[in-house]
């Protein structure tokens, strides 16, 4: 005798779905812009420059975050609410000092001769800062949904526990730390 649930296809959630498109996506955008840095790094003016090293801190940074993020995941699951909470508000936090770090970063390479955008840029620094801006964007956009699954934990009317929306963040923000490390990886080899 076959049971009916061994028939059944298994189904991803239509949030979980969403986000896997639109990871596929952020991939694409990417890919391309690494693509063009490679072509474009072949052709005239293109000025050599050394990454800030508080990069490699950022990026150290960004994998404590994911780290975070997991456990914080972890907690939520076995519904230990208040570390949860704590660990959510650190990766938080973690997310904002990546930011902060990237800025420190690009004030750096300011400071030291490297114009980064309008008349007199170097290419290099161009497509630097445009590509790593634009992770810095999503970087943020996850700390915004950190946050909203962070006010969700602390509002008294809200006790679900639910884990779609939480495992959805949990696997946007691995996505933008591994993204990170990718871009990471490419720009000191490529350097």
């Amino acid at each position: 005798m076959t049971t009916v649930s061994s028939n059944q296809r298994s189904r991803i959630h239509p949030h979980k779905f969403t986000l896997w498109v639109a990871m596929g996506s952020i991939v694409m955008m990417f890919a391309g812009l690494t693509s063009a840095y490679i072509v474009r790094s072949n052709q005239v003016n293109w000025l050599e420059f050394s990454l800030p090293v508080i990069f490699w801190y950022s990026t150290a940074v960004i994998i404590l975050s994911s780290i975070t993020m997991h456990l914080s995941v972890k907690a939520f699951k076995a519904r230990e609410m208040q570390r949860y909470r704590r660990l959510i508000t650190i990766t938080a936090i973690l997310g904002v000092t990546f930011g902060v770090l990237q800025f420190i970063g690009f004030q750096y390479l300011g400071n030291h001769g490297v114009q980064l955008i309008g008349q007199g840029s170097n290419p290099a620094a161009s497509f630097l800062a445009i590509i790593t801006g634009l992770h810095v964007l999503h970087v943020l956009g996850g700390v915004v949904a950190i946050l909203v699954i962070f006010f969700r934990a602390f509002s008294a009317r809200f006790k679900s526990y639910d884990t779609v929306p939480v495992e959805v963040v949990s696997t946007y923000w691995h996505f933008v730390d591994i993204l990170w490390i990718y871009l990471f990886v490419f720009f000191s080899l490529t350097h």
